[in-house]
């Protein structure tokens, strides 16, 4: 039963969690909190609604761009020039790109920021895409 146990604590499903938690293990954060962005999508409505996780970021450090349906959002977050024991703060420049949803409105959209959250509301419209018949002709060799 001891076997089995081990086996199933160490299998490999588990080891890309490991790894991922490798520099935790060392007491350094992990690569996952230093460069992400954190996003949540939602539609309410007739509106998509994408919010990011951004404490501690001025709104005049907040840099947004759509092109070709994909959404980049930057942000820059200055280092204090102060003697510190100890820092776990990402420093720099955060940036997350998020393809738009299918019938994701480019030209409607709004941002705002309060609290650290960063919300981006989108205009969503309904194409009926019809079903398209390809002529397929002979190719001469």
């Amino acid at each position: 039963m001891n076997a089995l146990a081990r086996k199933q604590r160490f299998s490999f499903p588990d080891l890309p969690e490991w790894f991922e938690g490798f520099p935790s293990r060392l007491a350094l954060p992990g690569m996952s909190d230093l460069y992400a962005v954190r996003i949540e999508t939602y539609t309410e409505g007739d509106r998509y609604i994408m919010r990011a996780e951004l404490p501690g970021i001025d709104v005049e450090d907040l840099d947004l761009m759509v092109e070709d349906g994909v959404l980049t959002i930057r942000a820059e977050r200055a280092e204090r020039d102060i003697d510190k024991e100890r820092s776990e703060i990402r420093y720099g420049t955060l940036m997350r790109s998020m393809p738009l949803p299918a019938g994701a409105d480019e030209n409607d959209m709004e941002a705002t920021y309060a609290d650290g959250m960063l919300m981006i509301s989108m205009g969503m419209h309904k194409e009926e895409s019809e079903a398209k018949r390809i002529e397929v002709k002979r190719r001469s060799t």
